[in-house]
């Protein structure tokens, strides 16, 4: 009588054999970029990531001559660069968020002659998804993957102003906040006070905050657990933003629209939010795009 023969199940280390540690090896080192390390220091890097010098750099190497990564704008360390950006855009274009407030970007920016834009936080930045504008000679140029410091933008502080104000304070530890006008916040003391405010008032206000003559208003957008996932705002010169009705006007609209994308992602208003518990928006990948301007 033959013996019978059993099949042993396939498990995770028999699936390693399909693996390709170069490849594992590239993607740790974008992930390392993407969460914060700039490889200032290669032995550093290299020793976190396990590998030895020579395959480090080798590894750099390849990835920048792909774009995926760029030297930073000071020279001093890596970022991820705008080859890989063409990549993440794709996904991001058919991502709920993006594709659900192109209707209610639309809308908005013909209802208030203004230009509209939704952005999601990366780290310390902000990345700008979709972009729309009126017809009239003037009308924000900021362009799809443009990046700005979150700590100045208002689309960026409003998002801050629904993290948890201890996941704000890890956030910024020891960094540079740079001032881009007089107005903007320097230090972690300024800037959670400017949160607060901006939590308060529900919106994020700027004038002149950015760029002079130049007024913008941002609002948050909720996923259905809650978690601020983006925002959206409109601007235009400041003369666009005149006169208490207009404004009243203009805030109301923000809202509607911010308040419409986050229902169609789930959210349902339940009085007012509060910050859910170390969350925080969810990461785009990094680009970096011409100086913004006319559109915090």
């Amino acid at each position: 009588m033959s013996k019978a023969t059993t099949r042993r199940p396939r498990n995770a280390q028999q699936d390693d054999k399909y693996l390709s540690p170069p490849v594992q090896r590239s993607v740790r080192l974008l992930r390392h970029i993407v969460e914060g390390d700039p490889v200032t220091s290669i032995s550093r890097t290299a020793r976190e990531l396990g590998i030895n010098r020579t395959t480090l750099l080798r590894l750099m190497r390849t990835l920048q001559s792909e774009h995926f990564i760029e030297p930073r704008s000071d020279g001093d360390g890596w970022r991820v660069g705008v080859g890989f950006i063409g990549l993440a855009a794709q996904a991001f274009y058919s991502d709920d968020v993006v594709q659900i407030s192109i209707p209610a970007l639309t809308e908005l920016a013909q209802e208030l002659n203004l230009s509209a834009h939704l952005a999601v936080l990366d780290g310390r930045e902000i990345v700008y998804l979709l972009r729309r504008a009126p017809n009239h000679s003037f009308a924000s140029n900021i362009s799809v993957g443009s990046r700005l410091p979150a700590h100045a933008a208002n689309m960026g502080r409003i998002i801050l102003a629904h993290l948890p104000p201890e996941r704000v304070d890890r956030m910024y530890a020891g960094a540079v906040l740079d001032a881009v006008t007089p107005r903007t916040a320097v230090t972690l003391t300024q800037l959670q006070a400017q949160l607060e405010v901006d939590r308060a008032a529900g919106l994020a206000w700027s004038d002149g905050n950015y760029e002079p003559d130049i007024s913008s208003v941002a609002a948050v957008i909720f996923d259905a657990t809650g978690v601020a996932v983006a925002a959206l705002n409109v601007s235009g010169r400041s003369t666009d933003f005149a006169g208490a009705a207009r404004r009243a006007h203009i805030a109301d609209a923000v809202r509607a629209a911010a308040a419409k994308i986050s229902q169609r992602l789930g959210w349902r208003d339940r009085g007012t939010v509060e910050p859910v518990a170390d969350t925080y928006a969810t990461p785009a990948s990094r680009v970096r795009a011409p100086a913004a301007r006319a559109a915090e």
